[in-house]
C-alpha cells in the first residue's frame, strides 16, 4: 500500500491493533487487518533480544504451542516465558510477517530489565512476562498498588455480563469473524486495478472495525482507572512508544503494532522522548540469553507460575482451526473421545447433541453455541448427565495435552543438547501426557533410562517421578511417572551451571551436595542416589565425606537414619554391577557403632522420643537383614550381634515399653524367641504391678505394625493375655491408655479386625482360653485334629476327581501329608 492510500485510509500514524492474548477472534482479525493493510513493518509487544529468534519461526519444526524462554545467564533459575498458541495473535502476525517478507520486530521492555527489576523487587521469576489485565493472567502486585483493574472484567459487567469469558466470546470471538477473514483472504488485488483505489477504504474499515471498538473501550477505561494498578506498564509503555517512534523514523507511518488492547490508548498518546526516557533512567539490567522452547495447552491453561491463564486452549484452538461447522465439528470430537474410552456415543448422540447447544445458545441470546452450550449439551446428550465422563472431556479437549517442538537450530545450552541427544537415541520422547514407564533394568536399553531419569532427578529436573512397582519387588524393576512440563527447561538451563554433560553436571553436582550436605542422612541418601545413577565417580568423594561424617556423628537415631539407605545402595549396585565393596566396609561399621550406642540411648526416653527410637529399630532390623543378604564380604555374624542387643531391650526396665514390646515382638518373629517365653514376658509386663500406661506402650511395641494383628488371631494365648490385661485396667486409668489402644488397633486391616472382635465377644470359655485349660483353639493345638482333618477330605475329593474306588488311596495320600 502507497503513502497516500495508507494516509486516506488510516489517516496519519501508525496501524495499532489491540488484542487479547491467546485470542483466536483476535487472532483472526490481525491476519485479516495484516492482509488489507500490508504495513512495512511489524511491532510486537515482546522482549527485543528475541528478534534474532523470529526466523526460526518460519522452519517446520517449531511447532506451537511454543515459549520464548529469557533466563539470567548467571542465574539461570531466574528466567521468563512468554508463551505463543497457533491462535495467539503475535504468532499470527510473526508468521504474516515471515511469509510476506516484511520485518518483525519486538518492542516491549527488554528482558535484561524484566529479570533484573523482578530480582531487586522480589517477585518471582517471570512476573514480567505476561502480565497483561486479562482475566486469569498471571499479574503480580504492582509496588504501592492496592487494586488492580481487569479491564475485560470491567466492560463484560458493563454490558450486562457476569462472566468476563461469555462477554469476550460473545462479542469478539463469535461475531462475523469468518466473514472478516473471508474478506482479507479475497483483498482488492483479486480485483480489477480500477476499483483498488475505492475498495481499500472499505476492505480496511471491515477488517479495522473490531480494533476501533476495542481500542474506544479501553481508552475509556484508561481514562477512568490510569494504569489500573499496573504501575510497571507505565515504564514498559514508554518503552514501546520509544521503539515505535524509531519503526516510524526508518518507515514512515507503514508500521502495525500488534499489542495488548490495554496498551492501545498509551501508544497512541503523546508524551515527549525526553518523559519517556526518564521513565526508563535507572533500571537495573541483566544478562540474559533466549531461545524458543516447547510449551503445553495444559500450562496455557494455569493462571498461576508461568501459566497464561486461558481456561480452555483446546477449545480456542478447534475455534481457530475450524474452516467452518465450529460446534458440529467440536461434538464429533467429543463423540470420538468416548468412543475411545467404552462409551455408547452414536451419530444420533451427536445431532442431538448439536441442537441442543443451538437451542440453548438461542435461549441465553448468545450469537453461537459457546463452550458452556456445548459442555451443557455433552452433559445430557453423551454423558447421560454424569460429570465423570465429562471431567475427561474438559481433560483432554477443552485443555489438552498438545506438545510444541522446536527445531535443533534453536538456541541452546550443551547441557540441553546433551540431554536431547539422549532422549533419541533412548527413544524417550518428552511428552505432555503423564504416563508410566515400566522399566527391565536386565536390559540395556531400559538401564539407559533409568540411569538417566535419576541423573535428571539428582540435578533437579524432575522429569520423572519413581512409583512402586506393581507385582513385583525385585531390584531389577523400576516403575516411572513421566510428564514434561515447560518449566524443565529452566531446570535444565539452571543445571547447565555444573557440566555439559548429563553425566559431567550429575557428577558435579553430587560431590558439591556430598560437601555441603548437613547431616548424616543426607549423605548417605546421596550414595543411594549415586548408585542408582551410576555415578561411579562421584561415588568416592562421597564415600569419603560419608567415613568422616559417620566417624564424628556420636548420635544413635542419626546412625540408625543414615543405615537403611547405605544397605538399600548395596542391593542396587549388585543389579547394576557396580562395586560396593568400599560401602559394604562402611555399611558394617555403621552398624557395629548402632549396636553398641543402641541399648544406652534407649533408656529414659518421653513418649515422642520413644516412639521415634522404636522407628530407628525397625529400620536397622530391616537393614541389619539385607546387609547379610548383599554383603560380599562375611558380614554375616552381624545379625547374630544385632539379636543379641534386642534381647539385651527386651530385659531392661529403663528401656521405654515400646521398644521394649518391639524387641520381643523381632525376636519372636525371627525364631529366636520361642511362643511360650513371648507370652512369659508379655504377662510380666501385663501384671498388676506394671503401670497401664507402660504396659499399653508395651502392646503397642508388641503388636503394633504390620502381622501383629494375625499374631493375636492364631495365637489365643496372646490375645488372652490382652484380654484379661484389658478387662481389669480401672476405670481412671483406661482413659490414659484408650488413645495407645486405639492407635494399635485401628492399623490392622479391617479383616484382622473383624476376626479380633468375633474372638473377644465369645469369650475364653467359648473359644477355649489357655488361661482356663491346657489345650487351644480348635485347629491350632499341637498335635493334628483328626476329627477336623477327615471333615475336608469328601470336598477334596470331589475337587480333584477322585471316584469311591480310589478312596482308600486318597485316605492314605492325605493321612499322610497330615501327618
Amino acid at each position: 500500500m502507497s503513502d497516500s492510500e495508507w494516509g486516506r485510509a488510516f489517516g496519519s500514524g501508525p496501524l495499532l491493533l489491540g488484542v487479547r492474548h491467546h485470542g483466536p477472534g483476535s487472532a483472526r482479525a490481525v491476519r485479516a487487518a495484516l492482509d488489507a493493510a500490508r504495513p512495512g513493518v511489524v511491532l510486537l509487544e515482546g522482549p527485543p533480544e528475541a528478534d534474532a529468534l523470529i526466523p526460526l519461526a518460519a522452519d517446520e519444526d517449531l511447532r506451537p504451542p511454543v515459549a520464548l524462554l529469557a533466563h539470567a545467564v548467571e542465574e539461570p533459575g531466574r528466567s521468563a516465558f512468554w508463551p505463543l498458541a497457533e491462535f495467539s495473535p503475535e504468532w499470527v502476525a510473526i508468521r504474516w510477517a515471515l511469509e510476506h517478507g516484511v520485518p518483525a520486530r519486538f518492542i516491549d521492555l527488554p528482558a535484561a530489565h524484566t529479570l533484573a527489576w523482578g530480582s531487586e523487587e522480589g517477585e518471582p521469576p517471570g512476573a514480567g512476562a505476561d502480565d497483561e489485565p486479562t482475566p486469569g493472567a498471571d499479574i503480580g502486585p504492582a509496588p504501592g498498588a492496592d487494586v488492580r483493574v481487569d479491564p475485560i472484567a470491567v466492560l463484560a459487567e458493563t454490558g450486562g455480563y457476569d462472566d468476563p469469558e461469555r462477554w469476550w466470546e460473545d462479542v469478539v470471538e463469535h461475531r462475523g469473524a469468518g466473514t472478516t477473514e473471508r474478506r482479507g483472504a479475497e483483498g482488492p488485488e483479486h480485483r480489477g486495478t480500477e476499483h483498488r483505489g475505492a475498495e481499500n477504504s472499505e476492505h480496511l474499515d471491515a477488517a479495522l472495525a473490531p480494533f476501533a471498538a476495542l481500542e474506544e473501550a479501553m481508552g475509556a477505561l484508561r481514562e477512568a482507572y490510569g494504569a489500573g494498578g499496573h504501575a510497571r506498564d507505565l515504564v514498559r509503555e514508554a518503552h514501546m512508544r520509544l521503539q515505535l517512534r524509531a519503526a516510524r523514523r526508518e518507515f514512515a507511518d507503514s508500521v502495525a503494532v500488534v499489542c495488548g488492547a490495554w496498551h492501545v490508548p498509551a501508544l497512541r498518546q503523546k508524551a515527549s522522548v525526553a518523559a519517556d526516557r526518564a521513565l526508563l533512567k535507572g533500571l537495573p539490567k541483566a544478562k540474559v540469553d533466549m531461545t524458543w522452547v516447547p510449551w503445553t495447552h495444559r500450562r496455557l491453561s494455569r493462571s498461576s507460575g508461568y501459566g497464561a491463564g486461558i481456561d480452555s486452549p483446546g477449545w480456542y484452538g478447534h475455534l481457530f482451526g475450524a474452516p467452518d461447522r465450529p460446534v458440529e465439528r467440536w461434538l464429533t470430537k467429543v463423540a470420538r473421545l468416548l468412543r475411545e474410552e467404552d462409551r455408547i456415543v452414536s451419530s444420533a448422540h451427536v445431532i442431538e447433541a448439536v441442537r441442543l447447544a443451538q437451542t440453548l445458545a438461542a435461549m441465553r441470546g448468545r450469537p453461537l453455541a459457546g463452550l458452556s452450550e456445548t459442555t451443557d449439551a455433552v452433559r445430557a446428550v453423551m454423558c447421560d448427565g454424569s460429570d465423570v465422563p465429562l471431567a475427561l472431556v474438559h481433560d483432554r479437549l477443552v485443555v489438552g495435552d498438545l506438545l510444541g517442538e522446536v527445531p535443533d537450530a534453536a538456541p541452546a545450552v550443551p547441557l540441553q543438547r546433551d540431554l536431547a541427544r539422549l532422549q533419541r537415541r533412548l527413544r524417550l520422547k518428552p511428552e505432555a501426557l503423564e504416563r508410566e514407564l515400566e522399566l527391565d533394568l536386565r536390559k540395556e536399553t531400559d538401564a539407559g533410562r533409568s540411569r538417566l531419569l535419576h541423573r535428571l532427578r539428582l540435578l533437579g529436573v524432575g522429569w520423572g517421578e519413581p512409583r512402586e512397582s506393581r507385582g513385583s519387588t525385585g531390584t531389577f524393576r523400576e516403575t516411572w511417572r513421566l510428564r514434561w512440563e515447560p518449566e524443565l527447561s529452566v531446570r535444565v538451563a539452571e543445571a547447565g551451571v555444573w557440566g555439559t554433560t548429563v553425566l559431567g553436571a550429575a557428577t558435579a553436582k553430587a560431590e558439591a551436595d556430598a560437601v555441603a550436605a548437613q547431616s548424616l542422612a543426607e549423605v548417605t541418601a546421596l550414595a543411594e542416589r549415586c548408585l542408582l545413577a551410576e555415578l561411579p565417580n562421584a561415588l568416592p568423594v562421597v564415600m569419603r565425606v560419608l567415613a568422616d561424617r559417620a566417624a564424628l556423628d556420636a548420635d544413635v537415631g542419626h546412625l540408625a537414619q543414615a543405615l537403611p539407605a547405605l544397605v538399600r545402595s548395596l542391593r542396587y549396585g549388585d543389579v547394576r554391577g557396580t562395586d560396593t565393596v568400599a560401602l559394604a566396609e562402611v555399611a558394617a561399621g555403621l552398624a557395629e557403632r548402632i549396636f553398641v550406642g543402641l541399648p544406652p540411648a534407649c533408656a529414659a526416653l518421653d513418649p515422642d522420643a520413644a516412639e521415634e527410637m522404636r522407628r530407628h529399630v525397625d529400620d536397622v532390623h530391616g537393614a541389619v537383614g539385607l546387609l547379610r543378604e548383599a554383603s560380599t564380604t562375611g558380614h554375616g555374624h552381624l545379625r547374630t550381634r544385632w539379636r543379641s542387643v534386642l534381647g539385651v531391650l527386651t530385659g531392661r526396665d529403663t528401656v521405654p515399653g515400646v521398644i521394649r514390646g518391639r524387641a520381643v515382638r523381632l525376636l519372636l518373629d525371627e525364631g529366636e524367641l520361642g511362643q511360650d517365653e513371648a507370652a512369659r514376658l508379655m504377662g510380666l509386663v501385663l501384671s498388676p504391678g506394671t503401670a497401664p500406661p507402660v504396659a499399653a506402650a508395651w502392646i503397642e511395641g508388641f503388636v503394633g505394625g504390620g502381622g501383629g494383628g494375625m499374631l493375636l488371631v492364631h495365637d489365643e494365648r496372646l490375645l488372652g493375655l490382652v484380654d484379661t490385661w484389658l478387662t481389669g485396667v480401672p476405670a481412671e486409668a483406661f482413659t490414659d491408655v484408650l488413645p495407645l489402644l486405639r492407635r494399635t488397633f485401628s492399623a490392622y486391616e479391617p479383616g484382622v479386625r473383624r476376626t479380633l472382635g468375633e474372638l473377644v465377644r465369645r469369650g475364653p470359655a467359648e473359644r477355649g482360653s489357655t488361661l482356663d485349660r491346657a489345650g487351644g483353639l480348635p485347629g491350632f493345638a499341637a498335635e493334628l485334629d483328626a476329627v477336623r482333618a477327615d471333615a475336608v477330605l469328601p470336598l477334596v475329593r470331589l475337587l480333584l476327581g477322585l471316584d469311591d474306588d480310589a478312596s482308600d488311596t486318597g485316605d492314605n495320600y492325605f493321612a499322610g501329608v497330615g501327618t
